[in-house]
């Protein structure tokens, strides 16, 4: 599904997989989750939250 061309991405079991493994670098589930998706599909994060550069990430703002 698509709305203002942004994808809606579904949780899959590889996600849950990757966010086992993710070190608690930062506490909030919901984030967590966000840096699992991003890390499995070589995604780039749109946050001013610094929490996100522990995770070999790409974050932008």
């Amino acid at each position: 599904m698509t709305l203002n061309n942004f994808l809606v991405l579904p949780i899959t079991y590889d996600h849950i997989a990757m966010l086992g493994k993710l070190p608690f670098h930062h506490n909030d589930p919901f984030d967590r989750m966000l840096i699992a998706q991003a890390k499995h599909l070589s995604l780039s994060i749109v946050s001013r939250d610094t929490a996100f550069d522990h995770y070999e990430i790409q974050r932008t703002w």
